[in-house]
């Protein structure tokens, strides 16, 4: 009896294997995931699966009884875990866009499994040996490409402790557990608490500053502003603020296990910055420059507040406060530029900015882009699927737009890999699939059009790659280097030759060269308050994680502890206060890295710079076909500075990104 029930569940097991999606070879136009066939059952059994086909392959590698070298350990290291990778690019896509209770309890679940079986990988004794005999193997014949993949598997090794002791490996196991678990439940706390924002007051947390920019009444905008900086502070089932410590404690004693005494001096070992002292110059020099603008912004918006008090619109001593600033200063704005950004808005209907977008790819790199119908989709009716090809109709990659709210997606704007571009094991160049998506309006703010050109940047950085090995393909790049390219890419957006081409308005006008003057004019209005917000929470990221403890500290003393160190006018807070920072607290990867924004502006402002001088004009074609080959299809496989001064004959100069805030 017991070897027929035995029997039994290995034909259950079995046939639920076959059927599950994840382990069969996908007949889809261009390999895109078959989303309709996936359920939520799907993804647990397949991750399981996965980490047992990875380890079988691994096996195989660590046995090899022939000395390793990079084609018999790297490349087939590099090609492992392709069902993890399938799983990974659906379930974490689908969840940040569709998330429902039921999928975060199958991610909670995921999260704990892909973290235990990475433990595995980082402290596989076996393995790191292979790969450190390689690495430390005469390199002279491998391709600089191969160079970047072997530094980078023996760094991990390196950095996520595998020289630790056994008992200190244990307790890194928990700790990464932990950080994982904890990364997840804020990010879902976050989105919570913006569907609980959006329902009380009928509007999106990415429409806060519009509203804050049209609505007159001004208590109701300090109502908005008190329940936008309370989200995660509630005191309800959502608030992070125990779970922020518990993590910022976590990094710490994963930092100390490691031989470092905080967090950011782990992480910023290996990015451009290289330390938190380069990273805190950095930022406090913005800062103070910033601050100096923020100040005469503040006397300019007061003086419209006193031709309020003097009609009797507001009270008699009424000052300028964190929730006037958007509605002054939409009015200071419309004095001095006459721009009204609902005149503006009529112009940069979503359809045409995301034409704008393709037309600018094409005019610089040769990039053809064709929407694409009847191929499987994770949500058919909000999203649209694009071919990418080069002019000679080879395929660059498939990507999707996902551009509009919903209660289901998590707020913000981001870029997604569901497939990496590498080439196989039978020398096929596997092409990318991209999603871009946003929480837009249909009629575009100025706003709104840069964060369309932003992340169509990063979709370029993927889906141009040209890269041998997954691992540094694309935007698989230093996290203070990767915003470079999405930044660059917003330089196009205005320019007056692209604007005559796709801002159009409902009756197929053109946007009146007199307004695009007016919105280039303004283009560096306001800056010391966007400059001071941004800064001012790369700071508040900074200092959580140059934390050697967190024993007695309190989240809002803290905070208003940063504030005073750096100076923060009462009128400014920070962008994202630590309640909703997803980018540091929920899984988004910046932590110790939200200054990557300022310091990737440093390049992209530098790079446009030298189109902006080119006796072509900034549409320089071969200019920008250099661009392209040397950044966007290389991905990781150099050192960020080599590719910059390949590029640019030179070390990039700061001074071109204080010019275009209008800092200098």
């Amino acid at each position: 009896m017991k070897r027929i029930l035995a029997a039994l569940v290995m034909a259950v097991s079995l046939t639920s294997c076959h059927d599950n999606p994840f382990l069969k070879q996908w007949n889809t136009p261009y390999g895109i995931p078959p989303f309709g066939e996936i359920s939520t059952s799907d993804y647990i059994p397949a991750i399981k699966e996965g980490i047992k086909q990875q380890n079988a392959q691994i096996d195989a590698i660590v046995s090899n009884p022939v000395p390793a070298d990079f084609e018999n350990t790297i490349a087939p290291l590099e090609l492992s875990g392709d069902i993890l990778s399938k799983v990974q690019g659906v379930l974490f896509n689908v969840v940040e866009t569709d998330g429902n209770p039921e999928l975060d309890a199958v991610v909670e679940e995921a999260v704990s499994l892909l973290s235990a079986h990475s433990s595995d990988i980082n402290f596989n004794k076996a393995l790191y040996q292979r790969v450190k005999s390689v690495y430390e193997s005469d390199q002279s014949s491998l391709t600089r490409e191969q160079q970047m993949v072997l530094k980078g598997w023996y760094d991990g090794f390196e950095r996520e402790g595998i020289g630790l002791s056994e008992e200190k490996q244990a307790e890194l196991r928990e700790i990464n557990a932990q950080i994982a678990s904890l990364t997840q439940k804020i990010g879902n706390n976050i989105l919570a608490e913006s569907n609980a924002f959006k329902d009380k007051f009928g509007f999106s947390v990415s429409s806060y500053p519009s509203m804050m920019t049209t609505t007159e009444d001004r208590e109701l905008r300090r109502q908005y502003n008190e329940a936008y900086r309370m989200r995660g502070h509630n005191g309800n089932e959502y608030d992070n603020r125990e779970l922020i410590l518990s993590l910022v404690g976590a990094r710490i004693r994963k930092a100390n296990i490691l031989g470092y005494k905080n967090s950011a001096s782990f992480t910023l070992s290996d990015k451009m910055a290289e330390n938190p002292q380069t990273v805190d110059a950095f930022l406090k020099g913005i800062m103070d420059a910033a601050t100096v603008r923020a100040k005469q912004e503040v006397k300019e918006m007061q003086r419209f507040m006193d031709e309020d008090i003097a009609s009797g619109k507001l009270a008699k001593g009424s000052k300028i406060e964190q929730w006037d600033w958007w509605y002054y200063a939409e009015k200071v704005r419309r004095q001095k530029y006459d721009l009204d950004e609902d005149a503006v808005s009529k112009y940069f209907k979503a359809e045409n900015v995301l034409n704008g977008v393709f037309m600018a790819a094409k005019m610089l790199y040769d990039v053809n882009v064709e929407k694409i119908e009847d191929v499987p989709s994770y949500n058919p009716q909000c999203v649209t699927t694009w071919k990418l090809t080069n002019n000679d109709g080879s395929l660059i990659g498939i990507l999707t737009t996902d551009l509009f709210p919903r209660s289901s997606k998590r707020g913000g704007a981001w870029m997604n890999n569901i497939r990496n571009q590498y080439v196989d094991a039978n020398g096929n160049d596997i092409r990318p699939i991209i999603v871009n998506v946003g929480n837009l309006s249909e009629y575009m703010s100025i706003d709104d059009v840069l964060t369309t050109f932003h992340e169509f940047g990063h979709a370029l950085h993927g889906l141009l790659s040209k890269c041998h090995y997954a691992s540094v393909s694309g935007t698989n790049v230093k996290r203070d280097f990767v915003e470079m390219f999405s930044q660059f890419n917003e330089n196009w957006a205005f320019q007056p030759e692209l604007l005559a081409l796709y801002a159009k308005n409902d009756a197929g006008e053109v946007i009146p060269q007199e307004l695009v003057d007016k919105i280039r004019a303004s283009s560096k209005f306001n800056q010391g308050f966007a400059t001071v917000e941004l800064t001012a929470a790369s700071i508040l990221d900074m200092r959580w994680h140059e934390l050697t403890s967190v024993e007695g500290v309190d989240v809002d003393k803290f905070e208003a502890q940063v504030a005073e160190e750096i100076g923060l006018i009462p009128q400014i807070t920070f962008r994202y206060q630590s309640t909703y920072f997803n980018h540091i607290f929920g899984g988004s990867g910046y932590d110790s890295g939200y200054y990557g924004y300022l310091w990737s502006e440093v390049l992209d402002k530098d790079a446009f710079s030298i189109f902006q001088n080119s006796p072509n004009g900034v549409w320089d074609k071969e200019l920008a076909l250099k661009f392209k080959q040397i950044f966007l299809e290389r991905g990781g496989s150099e050192e960020p500075m080599t590719l910059y001064r390949e590029f640019a004959g030179r070390e990039p100069q700061a001074d071109a990104m204080l010019r275009s805030r209008g800092l200098e």
